[in-house]
């Protein structure tokens, strides 16, 4: 039920933290992975890594709030491979946290660019191949506890991933009938460099938001439920924006 074997899996935001360990569950449960990121020495290393443990993977640069290069990537993995069977759209960034009145322009520009258009990118794409395959395919999309809840100082953020789970539920219900899942997880803190830089800056800050469960989560936690929706063990689940977060939603 979780055997991914020769089934080809895109993840974007690969060369470090959540995209990186989805990456190698991946190729840990017999996948080919692609492994995109606008970071190629970081995306190198992810590939290094899955090949040191036998699996297979490839790299492929992106910046995924450009529609033309989300559309040569997919167009790039079909020709290469016949088909896209898994996507993982991880990518994300960050943005300074501020007040909403004070949030410049171009974070919110940013934010919204590589958070929501860029999800919203990778699944056009994604779903016109998965359309055209007999056995569909499944997306996950990467959201937020964020996507759930405010976050106060980050409204770029907070809107983006509330978007993404409008865009993940609403495409589980256009393409449910056609064979394509299409989930979302919500991780809550979670120690990847995008979070721990975040903290070097206010090293009060992680014993604020610790979930009831006292810790943060690894990358790797994220992963497991990734490829656990992926898997033909998650068959009858879609539309979801699924909580990974130590009970922080609980409390």
């Amino acid at each position: 039920m979780f055997d991914l074997k020769g089934k080809i899996a895109l993840v974007t935001g690969a060369a470090s933290g959540i995209g990186r360990a989805s990456a190698r569950e991946f190729a840990r449960l017999g996948a080919i992975v692609v492994v995109a990121d606008r970071d190629e020495k970081g995306g190198l290393e992810t590939v290094q890594l899955i090949q040191k443990a036998g699996g297979e993977a490839s790299f492929q640069s992106v910046d995924v709030s450009s529609c033309s290069e989300v559309d040569a990537m997919i167009a790039g993995i079909v020709s290469r491979y016949g088909r896209l069977d898994c996507a993982h759209n991880n990518a994300g960034a960050s943005a300074p946290q501020v007040p909403t009145h004070e949030t410049l322009e171009e974070n919110w520009d940013r934010c919204i660019a590589v958070n929501l258009k860029g999800v919203w990118a990778c699944m056009r794409a994604e779903l016109r191949q998965m359309v055209n395959q007999p056995d569909g395919g499944v997306i996950v999309n990467t959201s937020s506890v964020g996507g759930l809840i405010a976050v106060p100082d980050n409204c770029g953020y907070s809107a983006a991933k509330h978007g993404v789970i409008g865009l993940t539920k609403t495409a589980a219900v256009e393409y449910a009938r056609r064979g394509i899942r299409v989930n979302a997880v919500c991780p809550g803190v979670t120690l990847t460099p995008m979070v721990e830089k975040l903290l070097a800056e206010a090293p009060d800050r992680l014993q604020q938001i610790l979930p009831p469960m006292g810790r943060a989560a690894e990358p790797e936690e994220i992963a497991g439920m990734v490829v656990f929706l992926c898997s033909p063990a998650a068959s009858y689940i879609t539309g979801q924006a699924i909580p990974i977060d130590g009970a922080a939603l609980a409390v």
